[in-house]
């Protein structure tokens, strides 16, 4: 537990310190929800209906684009050798990294979003379930993320493939999270929607290390 605190605290400390990768991934999702009120015009009804679904599709390709950072670093400069070689199991390793991921992309992305939802004039009621539907489900993107950032490790172009490989991935947590705002919306009930989501996220949590530890040991070899 030593240990995977010790590297939780690491991965923090370095995304941190290189706040610029954060800054990035937030200045995205800003960008992407403002944005769009410009470009579908003076349509408040229509902006209110696809408001949810705007949020989580910026907050998913924001979160694509924190991906690099998982591995990349630690594979160039050797560090993910060391995590290989110690004590710590590398299935263990990996969720303490997906979790200082989610840390620093997830929840950041989940507090801005109340604010942001009123860009898309989204109804005040909405708001609680879509923070909360965003709380749930950005640690599956995390870990969903983190199995094509291990399986692009070393590809010349990682950041191309990730987009590929990582979007279809992150449809159930779509889905089910604007399913859930626009249930609260038309009246159709939230509690099934947010449960699914977090289904998702439970059923990632053991295997998307496991998957990951093995395509960073394929890596490795």
């Amino acid at each position: 537990m030593a240990a995977f605190v010790g590297l939780f605290r690491r991965e923090l400390r370095l995304a941190l310190r290189q706040g610029g990768e954060v800054g990035l991934v937030l200045g995205f999702f800003v960008l992407a929800v403002v944005l769009f009120p410009f470009a579908i015009g003076p349509e408040p009804e229509l902006l209110r209906r696809i408001g949810a679904g705007i949020l989580w599709v910026a907050a998913l390709l924001a979160a694509v684009l924190s991906l690099d950072r998982l591995f990349a670093a630690d594979h160039a400069d050797g560090g993910l050798d060391l995590i290989a070689l110690s004590a710590l199991p590398l299935e263990v390793a990996v969720l303490a990294k997906c979790a200082a991921h989610w840390a620093t992309t997830g929840l950041p992305l989940t507090l801005l979003s109340p604010a942001l939802a009123l860009f898309v004039d989204l109804d005040a009621a909405a708001i609680p379930v879509l923070a909360l539907g965003l709380l749930i489900g950005t640690p599956a993107l995390s870990l969903l993320g983190a199995i094509v950032a291990a399986l692009t490790l070393g590809a010349r172009r990682p950041g191309v493939l990730s987009s590929l490989l990582v979007l279809p991935l992150y449809l159930p947590p779509l889905i089910f999270g604007t399913a859930a705002v626009l249930g609260q919306i038309s009246g159709g009930g939230v509690r099934v929607h947010l449960l699914l989501l977090g289904a998702v996220t439970l059923a990632a949590v053991p295997l998307a290390p496991l998957a990951t530890a093995a395509a960073l040991r394929e890596a490795l070899d």
